[in-house]
């Protein structure tokens, strides 16, 4: 989560050493290096993670909203497997212009987004 991806895709790319893979500004930028990708995405927009949680809860960049993002082939079979084994889901599918995101808890509160990327 970031305020702003035009200063953030900056930052990573001038100082850090990542190149921008896709990029949909104001709301979203996809950086790599070597073989790591790494997501940027604003608190607003139309993308799934600026949508609320079940709870209410609105994402907010640098509290806790940072997390790691597995992607899936099929995001709805992995949803009913996880469910089956009882893992926790902090909301539902949300969806935008990169994909269709959901976001689980591992056992210790922390998020990890599986993430099916949209058909190009």
């Amino acid at each position: 989560m970031v305020d702003e991806i035009e200063p953030a895709v900056d930052f990573y790319t001038k100082h850090l050493g990542f190149e921008t893979k896709m990029k949909n500004a104001p709301y979203f930028a996809m950086l790599a290096r070597d073989n790591v990708n790494f997501v940027l995405s604003t608190p607003f927009g139309p993308g799934g993670a600026a949508k609320p949680m079940n709870d209410g809860s609105r994402p907010e960049s640098g509290t806790g909203w940072n997390r790691m993002i597995i992607d899936v082939d099929d995001l709805n079979s992995e949803i009913e497997r996880l469910k089956a084994a009882g893992v926790s889901f902090r909301n539902d599918i949300a969806t935008g212009p990169g994909g269709s995101e959901v976001i689980l808890d591992d056992p210790s509160g922390n998020p990890v987004e599986l993430f099916q990327p949209a058909k190009a």
